[in-house]
């Protein structure tokens, strides 16, 4: 019979072997880049990303090309499914680099630097820096909303918007629609 120190030292040994068993296994997928595109290398993801964004939204092959690697890394970085930042991407700028929006927004990602040039320090024209800060935000969006659709309606109207005015929430709501509508026909495309 186990004593009661006994007991609990064998559960917490259990325990740690459990959150040893998580580390590895988050560590893994990370490094393997578990994602839509399937393991591989960056290099390797982005080529077959490239093609489908060729396919899915009628961009150059030189602009995809260039831009799926920034999207696969920052993706990585961030946890985020590489579909759902080049979905982004076309619902916001239609893949043009420097793209201004009436409200001041940038890029790719269509980033308004007022409110987030302290997080994504760097100039937001350039496309890496535009898309991984693009990146950041939706991670963010998504830990503090729980969910990748509230997530993307937050990224169009902001959460105080989203939680405070019902036409802005309805506005967040059609364009997170929008965005996964952009993803399916991307992950269709691949």
């Amino acid at each position: 019979m186990l004593t009661a120190n006994q007991l609990t030292q064998s559960k917490s040994s259990h325990q740690l072997y459990f959150l040893k068993a998580i580390i590895i296994a988050v560590s893994i997928l990370s490094i393997s880049g578990c994602s839509s595109l399937g393991g591989g290398s960056v290099e390797k993801r982005a080529q077959k990303l490239s093609k489908g964004i060729q396919s899915a939204y009628s961009v150059s092959p030189n602009t995809a090309n260039r831009i799926a690697p920034m999207i696969v890394q920052s993706a990585d970085q961030y946890q985020i499914d590489p579909l759902l930042i080049a979905a982004t991407i076309r619902q916001e700028s239609s893949y043009r680099t420097n793209v201004v929006s009436s409200a001041g927004a940038v890029g790719l990602t269509q980033v308004i630097p007022r409110y987030w040039q302290q997080s994504c320090p760097g100039d937001l024209f350039e496309e890496s820096t535009n898309i991984n800060c693009g990146a950041l935000i939706l991670a963010k969006y998504n830990q503090s909303a729980g969910s990748w659709k509230k997530a993307l309606a937050y990224y169009n109207v902001g959460p105080t918007g989203y939680n405070t005015n019902r036409k802005m929430k309805k506005q967040g709501k059609k364009y997170a629609k929008q965005v996964k509508k952009h993803e399916k026909i991307l992950k269709s495309a691949l």
